[in-house]
């Protein structure tokens, strides 16, 4: 019996049958000492230790693991420490108003509510102003000249979201400095460009204004300019002595500023309602966004201002060509499907330069500009690669909405001549594109050879930033900023002009805006590429793309043969069977398609029977 119990009770059992005969003692005792205490003496220090044993009874009763517990308090957060320089909830209006109210304007003055300047009769001595003006700026400042400097531009048309939007407080919408380089511009456009922002920017936002003269030569852009915005008080004029350009004139006005953001604009803009604070905010969210506004047109002979539609969508976003020009193109699909209204901003692969705001500190970590560029052009190109390969980003803002008036041509004459933007894009070519630049000195002969003679200024500050901040290389922007690119033949069969051996002239583009749909022409050579360059594509494309990729298309005769949009355009797509050609050994030009030949006659190109004896059938690169 005793070796039952052993193997058959367990522990646990042990202890509550212990436990429960110990109890059981223990009240026979309690009713005992109860009933007459003085009988006997050792009873009443057992009473006297009996509420001692009780309650170390209980206390074992309830420390066994079956026993459920009380829930444990909750514990007292600590409440976190209100900071009075970030304070909750939404900029008001009040807190957000301009740093001057627009003064009321007479509805039916010229150009109001962003109208169209309209006078139908003019007077001898009027037109001679008009067409001076129009000389002296590429825009119509006869009409500028008589539109209001503080003109309304109505009502704010944007859509919904951007209209009810609501900015944090916390954490703030940083200070910026708005910088405008001027060069012999109007006196009514640049004066229109500062009003503009100082009645439509909220004055706890606005630093200053600073107004960059690029060694302007009118009389009324010198003292009578400085005497003019001494009044406005945060406008301030910054000079260059000589003509230096774009580039060193917002260099200059970047050491200066004193905003956390550097705001660059044009001296030809209008900015819309609400045009600031959704690029403050971006710039909060993600300090490495360089964020441009939706860019609207400023009509350059009517000065009518294109008011954004309610029910309008970004549309556009920027891109570049081989010839390293920088164009808009459609947004694409997908990039269309994820964003869900218009506060959202759009991802684009280049911007157009002109404006835009980037944080001061970003701005010089990222390398500001390359200081060697000169005067103007390829800047703009340059930064949207680097912004890209080394770790930014660049986007449109489209709730932030600014007019500007687009020339057809400048004004302005370039020190040293065109030559320095063939310098420019070289020197980014050169730091930025890797292997890629050899498509673009295929296409500028000039660029080429300035490349190989390497006269092109010192770039290897340059070069060590790219290493200094890891940046990716081009491969990487192609494949995964601007992967619907169409990137030519790194290395095409054969490129360069091709000349007719019966003429001895060669395919030429013809017109300059010739962007498809037009017959080709035959033109002295001159071995400039330009309008005469092609390049045989290791799919059998003859490719015209200096800029647009355009293709030699068969039509059948009489028709002439013309440039069209090359059908082939990357992943997914094929070459159309008019845009095959084949090189004979007989130097025929051949479409397989139609089995004709390109055949020279009377100075039009057609397709012909294929006669190997005709030299108007025989062609060849030069």
């Amino acid at each position: 019996m005793r070796l039952y119990l052993r193997r058959r009770m367990s522990p646990l059992k042990l202890v509550l049958l212990g436990g429960t005969l110990f109890m059981v003692v223990l009240v026979v005792l309690q009713r005992d000492v109860g009933s007459n205490p003085a009988q006997d003496p050792w009873f009443q220090e057992l009473v006297d230790k009996k509420d001692k044993v009780m309650v170390m009874v209980r206390g074992a009763v309830n420390n066994l693991g079956f026993q459920i517990g009380a829930p444990e308090p909750q514990p007292v957060e600590e409440q976190p420490t209100v900071d009075s320089s970030c304070p909750s909830g939404f900029y008001s209006q009040t807190e957000l108003k301009p740093v001057l109210e627009r003064p009321q304007e007479d509805p039916q003055s010229p150009g109001a509510n962003a109208a169209a300047f309209k006078k139908d009769k003019l007077t001898a001595e009027e037109l001679k102003e008009k067409e001076e003006g129009m000389t002296r700026n590429c825009f119509n400042q006869f009409a500028s000249d008589r539109i209001s400097l503080h003109r309304s531009l109505g009502d704010d048309t944007r859509p919904a979201e951007c209209v009810e939007r609501k900015f944090h407080r916390c954490p703030p919408l940083p200070t910026t400095s708005v910088i405008i380089v001027f060069h012999n511009e109007a006196w009514s456009t640049l004066l229109r460009t500062v009003y503009s922002v100082l009645h439509s920017s909220p004055a706890i936002l606005l630093t200053e204004i600073l107004l960059v003269d690029d060694a302007s030569t009118a009389e009324h852009l010198k003292s009578t300019l400085d005497d003019y915005v001494r009044q406005l008080k945060i406008v301030h004029v910054l000079r260059q002595a000589e003509r230096k350009g774009l580039i060193t004139a917002r260099l200059l006005g970047a050491s200066v500023a004193k905003g956390k953001v550097l705001t660059f604009l044009d001296a030809h803009c209008e900015c819309f309602h609400g045009w600031l604070e959704p690029l403050l905010a971006r710039i909060v969210e993600e300090p490495t966004a360089v964020v441009s506004p939706d860019i609207t047109t400023i009509d350059l002979n009517s000065f009518q201002f294109n008011k954004p539609v309610t029910t309008a969508r970004a549309h556009n976003r920027g891109n570049f060509d081989w010839s390293l020009t920088f164009g808009w193109e459609a947004i694409p699909e997908q990039a269309k499907s994820l964003r869900k209204d218009e506060t959202y901003p759009v991802k684009t692969p280049t911007f157009a330069g002109g404006l835009f705001s980037i944080s001061k500190a970003y701005f010089e970590h990222i390398g500001t500009y390359d200081d060697k560029m000169e005067i103007w052009g390829g800047e703009n190109v340059e930064m949207s690669f680097r912004v890209w390969q080394c770790g930014g980003q660049l986007e449109i803002i489209p709730c932030s909405v600014v007019g500007h008036v687009f020339r057809t041509k400048s004004p302005h004459t370039f020190p040293k001549g065109t030559e320095v933007i063939t310098r420019n894009q070289v020197r980014l070519a050169e730091v930025w594109m890797d292997d890629y630049k050899k498509i673009f000195y295929r296409r500028n002969s000039n660029a080429g050879k300035m490349a190989a003679e390497q006269n092109f200024g010192d770039i290897s500050e340059r070069v060590n930033l790219r290493e200094r901040l890891q940046c990716k290389n081009f491969t990487w922007y192609l494949n995964t900023v601007y992967p619907e690119a169409f990137v030519p033949d790194l290395n095409p069969v054969v490129f360069g002009s091709i000349k007719n051996e019966g003429s001895q002239s060669c395919l030429d583009a013809g017109a300059e805006n010739n962007h498809g749909g037009k017959p080709v022409i035959m033109y002295t050579c001159h071995n400039m590429g330009g309008n005469q360059y092609f390049e045989y594509s290791t799919h059998k494309e003859l490719r015209h793309n200096i800029g647009k990729q355009l293709c030699l298309h068969a039509v059948a005769p009489p028709e002439q043969v013309k440039l069209e949009l090359c059908q082939r355009k990357g992943w997914g797509t094929s070459v159309s069977p008019e845009q095959e050609w084949v090189f004979m050994e007989e130097k025929l030009l051949k479409n397989p398609s139609s089995g004709k030949c390109l055949h020279l006659k009377e100075g039009q190109v057609l397709m012909d029977h294929c006669n190997a004896d005709d030299r108007n059938q025989h062609w060849a690169f030069s």
